[in-house]
């Protein structure tokens, strides 16, 4: 049997302190763009560990990133997001949410904890050894929302120089559909690109009794939604990775008022670019369709986070280190699905992957990202932070190779 790899052992011996952080976090979560206690705990923990320098409010007031190395050499990044969501907690743990109606659902209070794990683990193993180049972990505000500007957290870092420098940078999600000692991988684009629209469909309105005096949105309405709900199966190819989705209808103020207007809000998501300019100039033709018969229409599309595009070497780097650290890791091989995620801005500079770390409890409740009972097993956070400070000290050994080809496991 291989001996357990050096860095997994300490991370295992530090498993009390990566629990207690992210239990910490938990208990305190705070939305996208008002993390400033979590920056503050984050710091707090960062600022003890000797070689560390940390640096506040890079690209956003609430940011917070360490940096292990003198700054000469090659530059790797490593990158947790560290916001909440608004979500009211149904678990009944003794580390629940005590901020009413705001819940870390998606996971992300343990990318935190593993990313301060990583942190600790690469200062004390570079202790007495050269390091060979600089690591920057970047605790990413504002993953799950966007601001008045239409931006989320990662484009405002970019903008900062928080990556300056960086030849490639790594990230991992928790993922509850896989048991603890189980990845996730896959090359190329992996997550959607992530866009909303809000169109609103214009009549004349009227009395109940008296629809024929004027022109009636509510009955334009069933036009277009048939007109959206058929763009996907109809003009995307079938081979293409597409949603369009209505998540929001609002009309009317009584029974017998015809509305004068519907608002329709919906989500869409692609992998292509060729299939995000088709839907949207395919949802912009739906909408159209109001003026045709006899009303009118406004639309707006907001275009979010571009897709995640996971680049094959880094993965390549991903899997050694996974391999490094415990050769008993099962891979699986897919697509993370149509979900956004807004690392995708960072594998748009530069080369860049992000990984699903199994973490599912084993207590036949569903709990799934973004749901009231999502919840870990915390035997996930020791695994995840020797991951990413194997992989830290494999680009160092090796900056301008590749990794080891990657086996095909798929499960």
């Amino acid at each position: 049997m291989q001996d357990k790899d050096e860095l997994l052992r300490e991370a295992e011996r530090m498993g009390e302190r990566l629990s207690e952080w992210r239990r910490t976090m938990h208990q305190f979560p705070e939305l996208s763009f008002q993390e400033f206690e979590t920056a503050d705990f984050i710091t707090s923990v960062l600022e003890p560990i000797e070689g560390v320098a940390v640096e506040r409010g890079i690209g956003l007031e609430t940011s917070v990133t360490a940096t292990v190395g003198t700054g000469e050499g090659p530059v790797m990044a490593l990158r947790a997001d560290i916001d909440a969501l608004p979500i009211e907690e149904a678990n009944t743990c003794d580390y629940r949410s005590k901020a009413p109606g705001v819940m870390h659902a998606c996971g992300h209070d343990a990318h935190a904890a593993i990313l301060l794990g990583a942190v600790s683990l690469l200062a004390e193993y570079y202790r007495d050894k050269p390091l060979g180049g600089t690591v920057k972990f970047i605790f990413q505000p504002a993953e799950e929302m966007i601001d008045e500007q239409s931006m989320s957290g990662s484009p405002y870092l970019l903008q900062a120089g928080a990556y300056k420098g960086a030849k490639l940078a790594i990230a991992l999600h928790m993922c509850p559909w896989l048991p603890v000692g189980a990845v996730q991988m896959h090359d190329g684009i992996s997550m959607a690109n992530v866009d909303v629209f809000h169109g609103t469909i214009q009549g004349t309105g009227g009395h109940g009794a008296y629809p024929e005096l004027g022109s009636d949105p509510t009955w334009m309405l069933g036009l277009i939604l048939q007109a959206l709900h058929g763009i996907v199966p109809r003009k995307i190819s079938a081979l293409e990775p597409a949603v369009v989705s209505v998540g929001q209808i609002h009309a009317g103020t009584a029974s017998n008022i015809i509305p004068h207007e519907v608002q329709v809000e919906g989500t869409v998501r692609s992998y292509s670019s060729t299939a995000r300019d088709l839907l949207e100039a395919e949802i912009r033709e739906a909408f159209a369709l109001a003026d045709q018969l006899g009303g009118g229409h406004s639309f707006h599309y907001q275009r979010g986070e571009p897709a995640l595009v996971n680049d094959r070497s880094v993965n390549e780097r991903i899997a050694a280190a996974i391999r490094k650290t415990d050769p008993s890791v099962r891979f699986t091989h897919q697509a993370f699905g149509m979900g956004g995620e807004d690392f995708g801005y960072v594998t748009q500079q530069l080369p860049g992957a992000m990984f699903f770390l199994g973490c599912a409890v084993d207590d036949g409740i569903e709990r799934d990202l973004h749901t009231p009972h999502f919840d870990i097993d915390e035997r996930s956070l020791p695994l995840g932070a020797a991951i990413l400070a194997n992989a830290a000290i494999g680009f160092f050994e090796q900056p301008d190779g590749h990794g080891e080809e990657e086996e095909q496991h798929d499960t």
